[in-house]
């Protein structure tokens, strides 16, 4: 079942917010990408507002499931929407022109590992961003809801 309610824009950084607007205008994530890769997005209900929020993300696929990495650039806490994701955890993923339900779960062990090797693949500054940082960055993974 789609995510429904009210969208609060929230606060980006200009190049994310820029990004959604493309989205949002042209329908579609193609053609879009941060230092040459591609990007995904992401739509979430806010845990605190209820409230939906959209959020660019990098491309990490594989067999039809997603990771969402909540590196936040190696920031020393965690990213703002890294709680919703874990409390709520029904959202919306857009590839391409292609949206589909999603139920996000942080993954640990053997398969974040697999995973973080998936996600620095797909990213790899991801591996810097790790080692600006003490805490070990939490990893989702976005399997398909029937």
């Amino acid at each position: 079942m789609p995510l429904t309610g009210e969208y609060d824009q929230g606060t980006h950084a200009p190049w994310a917010q820029e990004q959604i607007e493309k989205i949002l205008a042209t329908g579609t994530t193609e053609g879009l990408h941060v230092k040459d890769r591609p990007i995904v997005l992401v739509t979430y209900r806010g845990r605190k507002s209820g409230k939906l929020r959209r959020l660019p993300l990098m491309r990490v696929e594989h067999d039809g499931v997603y990771a969402a990495v909540a590196s936040k650039g190696g920031a020393p806490e965690h990213p703002g929407w890294y709680s919703s994701l874990r409390d709520e955890p029904l959202v919306m993923l857009q590839d391409g022109t292609v949206t589909k339900d999603y139920r996000a779960r942080e993954v640990s062990g053997a398969e974040r590992d697999l995973w973080w090797e998936r996600a620095v693949a797909a990213y790899p500054d991801y591996a810097e961003y790790q080692k600006k940082t003490y805490r070990k960055i939490p990893v989702f993974v976005l399997e398909p809801v029937d």
